[in-house]
């Protein structure tokens, strides 16, 4: 029987965490898009009106993504950049926030463009404006899942491995 190996001698273990899926962005950007369409047709027959999109609504996922991508471009200033290590439980929330904004983002931002298809050849006085303002949320959506990617990138680190 071997003797175990000292305390000291024994590598620390070391998890991976892959980066968030493009199957994972795709299949929710898929699941969006239906309902974003199928929510105008729907609306209207139970409720005899489709939803309203606001511009409030977009200009807040447009702030959300300068938000965003002030994080992003901080993170990787401080980690990628000046090589500084952030605190283990600052960088897990990083973390964290990237994916749910990213897989977030890919959702919201294709069910609006979902909402805007729904609204294309419809007759109605008010199609053009919620087309706008669909696109303009479907942007900024899109703008909040592109920098929480780069901030999960941001994120990343050489794993403890010593600088040559």
């Amino acid at each position: 029987m071997r003797d175990p190996e000292p305390e000291e001698e024994r590598p620390e273990p070391r998890g991976t965490l892959r980066p968030t899926s493009a199957g994972a962005l795709t299949a929710l950007a898929v699941v969006g898009l239906v309902a974003g369409w199928g929510v105008h047709p729907l609306m209207e027959r139970l409720a005899g009106r489709a939803p309203l999109v606001s511009w409030a609504q977009a200009l807040a996922l447009v702030l959300v993504a300068a938000i965003m991508s002030f994080v992003a471009w901080h993170t990787w200033q401080t980690v990628q950049v000046r090589g500084e290590r952030l605190e283990p439980h600052r960088s897990v929330n990083r973390l964290v926030l990237a994916r749910a904004c990213a897989l977030a983002g890919a959702l919201v931002s294709a069910g609006y463009v979902g909402y805007a298809v729904s609204w294309l050849g419809d007759e109605s006085a008010l199609a053009d404006r919620w087309i706008v303002r669909s696109v303009v949320a479907a942007l900024g959506a899109a703008g909040v899942m592109l920098a929480s990617l780069v901030l999960e990138r941001a994120c990343r680190t050489d794993g403890g491995r010593p600088r040559p």
